[in-house]
């Protein structure tokens, strides 16, 4: 049965198929290395580390988890921001078999307890300043090995001596138990070694990355190192320009798929370097692009529209950019125009590229080409990867121009989720075709040409009056209204109509008379809404809630309004 993929006349010189080596994620940075030893591969706190100096660590990394009792098949439990000893752990763990798990460092106890239970994890490695909260994590998981390291520690004793002023720091001295270990003394006492031999396939499991699969609870999603490296080929491939020797400012964390599959492996991969962000401010962003001039950045929505209104980025000289990425959520037309207007008036020769994807296939599958866009669009698929809509709940393919949920197939898909196979089974289905495609739980559609839009997420779904309503709909409708800056629509518990719709709203400036404001708010949306989609209430908001991700949490807002009507 032939895949249907208009989206190829678009490619111009672009490949449709590429060839992946059977590398593991060690071998294919390490290839990266062997071909540009002396390049930069780490920039971290005005720091730079080549690639030789990178492998070397690598190895040390490697010898002090062996001596710590790590095996192949084993999984660490990673709590790290972007800093280098994340990136050591990534291939050091991954040239012995180990499979490592990024976790958002700022976790709450009980969420720690949880993913180290699925996780089945043995070693921790997290900052020193959280050893108190493991130790309260231990209390109900029983004791793991910990090693403690400090933001500093990859740096010279003079800068180390500098950030500990800086901060106010003082050296922590109370690891007296024997299952924690400190980060400088194990890799003191480890000496480098090339790895004898490889003992891992390509098709392993190499990183569990932790994402909402389709019922909104965390799913433990593994990824092998064809995925991750088919992605970040097919990355670069899309990007349309050499990355050797680029520049990629990373400050998308490494437990979020976009910071570790985009910002990290793809640039190492590629031969570029990492200019590593491990506290992240909207000013500090916009200071490391005036200093570094880098040639990529990459981020959700929410991070161009806080440089917009940064002053420390209005005066910046933009035309060291080759590629602005915007993922993780949809791209307002509004802020894409503002933004793509901002870069031009500061010398950049690049527009944002819109992309779409999901941690079930790493992150980016979809991307704005470079030469072509279409409004609302998320863009055409990568190469070897291939779109599909279908009938929301089954397999049946729907003709272009139907709304339905949005079908992957491609190298990058996940292997499934962890110690979970009947939800498993729920995302990645065999169809007719005889291939295994991914259910996103998304729901949008592809035009004629092969271009991809995204509408709303299945599980956002309000159901009003027997009417399926779907929140992203409306608040797209809402943002472009010139008064409204963000939005949130959830549905509030209603026993006539099941749901009634409210909507969250940040305007762009306050006034005083809100009740005005807000029947012209509704008559605007009489405009371009059908009736029964119409918001029931509005209510003003200085900012929206956020996930750890940087999205906007429409649980926490759909859980206060319910609440709100109890």
């Amino acid at each position: 049965m032939e895949i249907k993929a208009p989206w190829l006349k678009y490619y111009t010189d672009i490949k449709p198929s590429l060839e992946y080596p059977e590398y593991t994620l060690y071998e294919a940075v390490l290839s990266a290395a062997k071909k540009s030893p002396e390049s930069i591969a780490l920039i971290y706190m005005g720091t730079s580390f080549t690639y030789k100096d990178m492998i070397e660590r690598i190895y040390k990394v490697r010898v002090a988890l062996e001596k710590l009792g790590v095996k192949q098949g084993d999984r660490i439990m990673v709590c790290l921001p972007n800093i280098p000893q994340a990136v050591y752990l990534l291939y050091a763990a991954d040239s012995m078999g180990a499979v490592v798990s990024f976790i958002h460092p700022l976790s709450a106890v009980g969420e720690y307890a949880k993913y180290l239970e699925l996780l089945e994890a043995e070693v921790i490695i997290t900052l020193d300043i959280f050893y108190p909260k493991f130790l309260k994590v231990f209390e109900k998981t029983g004791e793991k090995k910990l090693i403690l390291t400090g933001a500093a520690d990859e740096l010279g004793i003079l800068k180390q001596k500098i950030y500990r002023f800086s901060q106010k720091k003082k050296q922590i001295d109370f690891f007296e138990a024997s299952n924690v270990y400190l980060w400088k003394k194990l890799l003191k006492e480890a000496v480098a070694q090339h790895p004898k031999e490889n003992i891992k396939s390509c098709d392993d499991v190499s990183v569990v990355l932790f994402s909402g699969g389709t019922t909104g609870e965390p799913k433990g999603v593994m990824l092998s190192a064809k995925g991750l490296n088919a992605m970040a080929m097919q990355t670069i491939e899309m990007s349309h320009c050499d990355v050797r020797g680029k520049l990629m400012l990373a400050a998308m964390p490494m437990f979020h798929g976009f910071g570790l599959g985009v910002c990290v492996h793809t640039a190492l991969l590629g031969g570029a370097a990492c200019i590593l962000v491990p506290r992240f401010t909207v000013r500090e962003y916009a200071k490391l692009i005036k200093k570094y001039r880098p040639n990529f950045i990459a981020g959700v929505p929410t991070l161009f529209e806080a440089l917009l209104r940064e002053e420390e980025f209005s005066k910046t000289d933009l035309s060291c950019l080759s590629g602005v990425f915007s993922g993780g959520d949809t791209l307002p037309p509004k802020l894409k125009s503002e933004f793509d207007g901002f870069l031009k008036d500061h010398g950049a020769a690049v527009r944002i590229r819109e992309g779409y994807g999901a941690t079930e296939c790493v992150t980016a599958s979809c991307l704005t080409p470079y030469n072509v866009e279409r409004e609302g669009s998320i863009g055409i698929p990568f190469p070897d990867t291939f779109y599909k809509i279908c009938e929301i709940g089954s397999s049946r393919e729907l003709p272009f121009g139907k709304e339905g949920e949005i079908c992957i197939h491609g190298p990058a898909i996940m292997k499934g989720y962890l110690g979970d196979p009947q939800e498993t089974e729920k995302v990645l289905k065999v169809h007719e075709d005889g291939l295994v495609w991914l259910h996103t739980g998304d729901v949008g559609l592809i035009d004629e040409d092969g271009f991809v839009y995204f509408k709303s997420r299945i599980k956002r779904v309000i159901v009003t009056r027997g009417y399926n309503v779907y929140p992203a709909n409306i608040e797209r409708i809402l943002e472009e209204n010139p008064l409204v800056k963000k939005s949130c629509v959830v549905g509030v518990s209603d026993s006539y109509k099941m749901q009634s719709i409210k909507a969250y709203i940040v305007l762009y400036s306050d006034r005083q008379d809100k009740e005005k404001l807000k029947e012209e708010i509704l008559d605007y949306c009489k405009m371009h809404i059908a009736k029964f989609a119409i918001p029931s209430f509005v209510e003003f908001v200085n900012a929206l809630p956020v996930t750890k991700a940087g999205k906007i949490d429409y649980r926490a807002l759909e859980a206060e309004a319910n609440k709100e009507t109890k």
